[in-house]
């Protein structure tokens, strides 16, 4: 069995494993990454986020989505899943060998096999055979791990008809009829991408509206526009059995409602994937809901030993695991760091796209802040008519009324993830939301949305200036 020494090992390769690994190396330290997928990405890249992302955009160009406002439904044409996985698997390819590129570049081992503690400061690391293989020595540690898709053991998942999202990827035909189970994120964006594929999508969720967690205004809009592409969503929907019946899905309801479908998509959640790792061998503690609880630093109840990413719980976003990752892999060496921001933005990737950051209408209320609010339509924006975008889509900015001070943005509609980050930095740098109102917007660009927002909301709270 091979013996190795090293100042950092990775358990995991996903966006937190990535960065921290990278960010170890540049600080002079040896470095390994154990990974048990044949490739290196994580769920991120091979079943989470790349894959749906490269799909969403995938299904938007090839169903002519943006043209539809100039050429209606005569530019339709009908996407297989051949065309889809054509694009994904060329997005995914280009991606993994740029990892493995940076891994060489950075002198960063990577090592195709299950980790597991034999205690605080050792792992053994085993084949898909479970011989082992290696032994790692490590001053310090990341848990990086990520999440997989909670599937009860009461639900008879199969490869074509009852799916989680990582099994969704692998359908060889564009349903006719689909039932969603979860309305959150991963929820809203299958739901959205299939329902402009044309399929039947409808979605059962416990609660009252899609992705609850956002401003209402902005999750209403959403699921308002979701609506016009045939996608329906039934709330206050707990399912009590779901079967397989011949070639469709069944799911009665506790109210006794009944939904059939050639697919159902199982999207009730994550849970961090810690099974197998002996985790307690090393003397990490996991919380009540099975995710590793860290501190401000990442460090786990083993001060060597830190986590980052899904496994550690909320956000779990690709964008936040990256900053974990670095900023663990800072604070192991001694590196001068900072403490996680306590507001970015989040990116919820349906059609039309979400993102948002600050706080929410609702929160300032339940704050008793006094705010006022700024909102900008699409409709309202030339490059939108340009771009032959949907014209559902807004920019809402909720700000002090008596400092005026950005304490939210929130954007509905296309290239809303990259818009955010306008706001994003003014929010940083402590600005005033008649900052977008005296600077010059390029025009017509979708950004300007921003002016048009915060000229309104100025306009409510103090007329004629």
């Amino acid at each position: 069995m091979e013996k190795i020494k090293v100042d950092f090992a990775v358990i995991g390769s996903g966006p937190a494993g990535q960065t921290a690994a990278i960010q170890a190396s540049k600080l002079g330290k040896s470095v390994v990454i154990i990974e048990k997928e044949i490739v290196p990405g994580g769920n991120c890249l091979n079943s989470g986020t790349i894959p749906s992302k490269s799909l969403r955009e995938a299904i938007i160009d090839l169903t002519r989505y943006n043209e539809r406002s100039f050429y209606g439904s005569s530019c339709l044409r009908e996407v297989t899943i051949f065309d889809l996985n054509y694009r994904l698997n060329t997005v995914l390819e280009g991606e993994r060998a740029i990892l493995l590129r940076y891994y060489k570049k950075n002198n960063i081992r990577f090592m195709r096999g299950k980790a597991e503690f034999e205690s605080p400061n050792e792992l053994a690391i085993s084949d898909d055979q479970g011989k082992y293989f290696c032994q790692i020595s490590a001053e310090k540690i990341l848990i990086a791990t990520g999440s997989e898709p909670r599937n009860p053991m009461h639900i008879p998942f199969d490869l074509d008809v009852i799916l989680d999202s990582n099994r969704l990827l692998t359908i060889t035909s564009v349903p006719e009829t689909m039932v969603v189970l979860g309305g959150g994120v991963i929820g809203a964006e299958y739901a959205s991408f299939f329902a402009l594929l044309g399929t039947k999508v409808t979605v059962l969720d416990k609660r009252e509206r899609l992705l609850p967690y956002l401003d209402a205004e902005i999750g209403t809009h959403l699921q308002v526009g979701l609506k016009e592409f045939g996608m329906e969503f039934a709330p206050n929907k707990t399912p009590k059995k779901v079967e397989r019946v011949a070639n469709h899905a069944r799911v009665e309801c506790e109210d006794g409602s009944v939904y059939e479908a050639e697919v159902l998509l199982y999207a009730l959640g994550r849970e961090a994937n810690v099974r197998g790792l002996n985790i307690g061998l090393a003397g990490v503690k996991i919380n009540e809901r099975g995710y590793i609880p860290v501190n401000e630093y990442f460090q786990t109840s083993v001060s060597h030993i830190y986590a980052g990413g899904d496994v550690i719980g909320f956000p779990a976003l690709a964008s936040t695991s990256m900053e974990q990752g670095r900023l663990a892999a800072r604070h192991a060496f001694g590196a001068k760091t900072h403490l996680f921001p306590t507001f970015f933005p989040l990116g919820i990737y349906t059609i039309p796209e979400i993102s948002c950051c600050g706080y929410t209408e609702q929160e300032l209320q339940q704050k008793n802040i006094s705010y006022g609010v700024g909102r900008a339509y699409y409709y309202e924006i030339a490059r939108s008519h340009i771009a032959g975008s949907s014209h559902l889509g807004m920019f809402k900015i909720l700000f002090d009324r008596e400092t005026l001070e950005v304490l939210g943005v929130h954007i509905l509609g296309r290239n809303a993830t990259e818009l955010i980050h306008i706001g994003q930095v003014a929010m940083s740098f402590g600005a005033k939301v008649d900052y977008f109102v005296d600077q010059v917007f390029n025009y017509p660009t979708f950004a300007e949305g921003y002016r048009i927002a915060a000229l309104n909301g100025l306009n409510r709270v103090r007329p004629g200036e």
